[in-house]
């Protein structure tokens, strides 16, 4: 990929963070939890007791799996609702003008929150076991810095960068499905079609990007599963705990691996970073943050999608059985799954200044929770919002991939890639089926399956 080319000059080296004393790290890890998840879960769970709408989607575990009864519960609450956490929407009018609005930011204001808290915010901050939810990441921070970064990287993500891809993920998507056809030979039951082919796929694609071993597919999918728990808010210690291992075993690999780059660079995205010269170099902590959100936010929403999708097309037979017999329907039934079933189902922005929103005064610093899988079904947009239909004419005006300046980055990628995932599966199993009852992951901003039995037919 020419585009990609590495400066071939002697890059800047950044300056590494100071190291930490071992000793302090049961220190650092409990004011981390305290403040990030400790406080709040205990918060939500309080606000969930009291009939808050927004605490019992984050705390109640049946909600997880059921969420779309209580979106509806929002909405007939009005277009913005006062909830625990600010305010919360489930309209996509709502939705779609704070996204790309300029008087709100994903950034939020730290200088005002309680002493106790911001010094352990500061205490705990640590680079080996930072996550995609924090800064310098580009999912958090606003322009200039978001600016920034996108501008580094987004040449990757071109139209005609993504589709020189095409090729190579119809390749793998073959030399997956022949794995799955042996493995469900060999298997006395259904096989998990996450395992054996939609987490494989996009593992292997953003490796062959990001120029990282493909080698090394089962640590990429644990150390994603590691950054995306980090999205949620209230993790239990234990899982938690878990995250953070994650966290510092992707860290570790990402600093060899940048060392390795700049000793012998390739031409791929991270020789490109880490190989900025001058003015342009990034930092040690905003190289880890970026490389690490485009490994991560590079295969979760389409291992995600490629579930979710499965399952409402089993669930709708002849619309699956129409599109064996028309594959060109497979892009809007793309966009169907990704609107009908959001990978990412939530986020969250903070007013820059007091502006008036849907006929509201919404005051400066005030958080607004944006229900994405809620926006996604709003009647006022969606016809029927509630059922799947893989023709629908407007279902590309969905906002799974967000909008305004931070909109996915990777969405032309994962558009495709699921494209060609679902008509290669579908070609060559025709009679795939769900057999057994699929396992949801146990998070709520992103939704997906961490187990999905089939059968091969």
């Amino acid at each position: 990929m020419s585009s990609l080319t590495a400066r071939r000059q002697p890059p800047a080296v950044p300056v590494s963070e100071p190291a930490l004393s071992p000793l302090l790290r049961p220190a650092r890890t409990a004011a981390r939890y305290a403040v990030r998840h400790g406080l709040p879960a205990r918060y939500l769970a309080r606000a969930a007791r009291r009939g808050d709408l927004v605490g019992r989607l984050l705390r109640e575990p049946a909600l997880r799996d059921h969420p779309y009864g209580l979106y509806e519960q929002v909405r007939a609450a009005g277009r913005l609702v006062p909830s625990a956490l600010g305010l919360v929407t489930a309209s996509h009018a709502v939705t779609q003008e704070v996204l790309r609005s300029d008087r709100f930011g994903v950034g939020w204001d730290r200088s005002h929150v309680p002493g106790l808290v911001g010094w352990a915010l500061r205490f705990g901050d640590e680079l080996d076991a930072s996550g995609v939810a924090e800064r310098p990441s580009m999912l958090v921070v606003d322009a200039p810095d978001h600016t920034r970064f996108r501008r580094l990287v987004s040449r990757a993500f071109t139209p005609r960068t993504t589709a020189a891809f095409e090729p190579m993920i119809r390749r793998t998507a073959d030399e997956l499905l022949d794995d799955l056809a042996v493995s469900a030979a060999g298997a006395d039951g259904p096989v998990d079609l996450v395992d054996r082919f939609a987490a494989g796929l996009p593992v292997l694609v953003i490796a062959e990007l990001l120029g990282v071993p493909t080698d090394r597919r089962e640590d990429f999918l644990a150390w994603g599963a590691a950054a995306a728990a980090t999205l949620d808010t209230g993790l239990p210690l234990r899982r938690y705990l878990a995250a953070e291992r994650g966290l510092r075993a992707m860290h570790a690999f990402l600093r060899e691996h940048f060392e390795r780059l700049r000793r012998d660079p390739g031409d791929d995205l991270v020789s490109r970073l880490v190989g900025l010269p001058g003015e342009e170099a990034l930092t040690e902590r905003e190289l880890h943050a970026t490389v690490m959100l485009l490994l991560g936010a590079g295969f979760e929403t389409t291992v995600n999608l490629l579930g979710n999708a499965v399952v409402a097309l089993d669930a709708h037979r002849d619309q699956w059985d129409a599109l064996r017999a028309e594959p060109a329907g497979w892009a809007g039934a793309v966009e169907e799954a990704l609107r009908y079933d959001s990978p990412v189902q939530l986020t969250g922005r903070t007013a820059r200044a007091d502006v008036e929103l849907a006929g509201q005064r919404v005051p400066a610093g005030t958080r607004v929770t944006l229900l994405l899988g809620a926006a996604n079904r709003d009647p006022d947009v969606f016809a029927d919002p509630a059922r799947f239909d893989v023709t629908r004419h407007n279902a590309r005006d969905h906002l799974a991939f967000s909008a305004g300046v931070h909109y996915c980055l990777g969405a032309g990628l994962a558009r495709l890639e699921a494209e060609v995932a679902l008509r290669a599966l579908t070609e060559r199993f025709p009679r795939l089926r769900v057999a057994g009852r699929p396992a949801r992951r146990d998070l709520r901003t992103l939704r997906g399956f961490e187990v999905l039995p089939v059968s091969l037919g």
